[in-house]
């Protein structure tokens, strides 16, 4: 079940869902990571479901943590789409700064994706730079200046608690309302676990998509969807981009898929373009890992089947696979 999202000042919590119509306006690439963690861990079966919440729900079951009772097959709604609908949404008007900052990495890239996707979070490009950060609603409206704590609670950068609350004032927001109305919703070159899953579960299979989430976001594990403390020790923020897109491409040369069908499963999900894949499949071939054979079709041209080769048909399993052909091309 749900909690609210909460964000951490210095003069103590404050639920999201306090603001009518809440509008956080420049916030640094901290506070931007605060909101995603506070959704995150209101409602993680949205921000960052396991792979075994996702196979359930591509099953037509319940996730783990549902209490509802499934849909009839071809009517069962989105298992995030019911969850994000208890979530307070929230406007954000960011800097390209702030939100390249947040998503250098996979795994903060794709948890943001998913709020972007449920419509919890509608991320707006900010132009301008404010002079603060402020949170603003329909009836109340504050500056947010960095460096407040609470007694006991050190004002690190590592702080929960690193930003105070300046006035209240509910004439604040018709400050920023031309700039909200102007702004362009800002794009995320990263998916969301979730639809990665789908993507690739559509197109080539259950078992390829749960082991392509589990080669791009190791924090992906069965069970709960937060990855967990080891995960979070050897690597924080997941591959870049450009590894998450070889290391599902690879996934899928394990697997024996279809090229063009694991092409299109990327593409659609929003990880990369036909030309990227390209470019990988190029380099798995000339370091030896990768072959094509020709599978008949029963309508129009053959298609080609990747084959693994090398230390890529080697590995034992999908993990060894990745770091295999990692260790080829680099």
């Amino acid at each position: 079940m749900s909690t609210e999202p909460t964000l951490p000042f210095a003069d103590g919590p404050e639920p999201i869902g306090g603001f009518v119509d809440p509008v956080l306006v420049d916030p640094t690439p901290s506070l931007l990571t605060a909101v995603v963690e506070a959704y995150r861990a209101a409602a993680p079966e949205v921000v960052e479901p396991s792979v075994q919440t996702l196979r359930a729900e591509a099953s037509g079951g319940d996730s783990p943590a549902a209490t509802e009772a499934p849909a009839a097959t071809g009517d069962r709604p989105d298992r995030s789409d019911a969850l994000s609908s208890s979530l307070p949404a929230l406007a954000v008007l960011a800097s390209d700064r702030a939100v390249d900052a947040v998503t250098d990495g996979f795994r903060p890239a794709s948890r943001l994706a998913a709020l972007a996707e449920t419509g919890a979070v509608e991320l707006l490009t900010l132009t301008e730079p404010q002079p603060n950060a402020a949170l603003v609603g329909r009836e109340t409206g504050s500056v947010l200046v960095a460096g407040g704590y609470r007694d006991g609670v050190d004002a690190s950068a590592d702080s929960p608690a690193r930003w105070c609350r300046v006035g209240d004032d509910p004439a604040l927001r018709e400050r920023y309302v031309p700039l909200v109305e102007s702004a362009e919703e800002r794009r995320l070159r990263t998916p969301s676990r979730r639809r990665m899953h789908e993507s690739v579960r559509e197109r080539c299979g259950v078992a390829v998509a749960d082991d392509v989430v589990r080669a791009i976001d190791p924090g992906a594990v069965e069970g709960d969807g937060v990855a967990g403390a080891a995960d979070a020790a050897i690597e924080p923020d997941g591959p870049d981009l450009a590894d998450a897109r070889r290391r599902a491409y690879v996934v899928g040369v394990r697997h024996g898929a279809l090229d063009r069908d694991l092409r299109r499963a990327c593409e659609e999900a929003g990880l990369g373009s036909s030309a990227t894949f390209t470019r990988i499949k190029r380099e798995l071939r000339e370091a030896g890992l990768l072959a094509t054979e020709s599978v008949p079709q029963p309508v129009g041209r053959p298609r080609e089947r990747l084959v693994a080769r090398g230390a890529l048909a080697d590995a034992d399993g999908p993990s060894e696979a990745v770091a295999a052909a990692l260790d080829a091309v680099e």
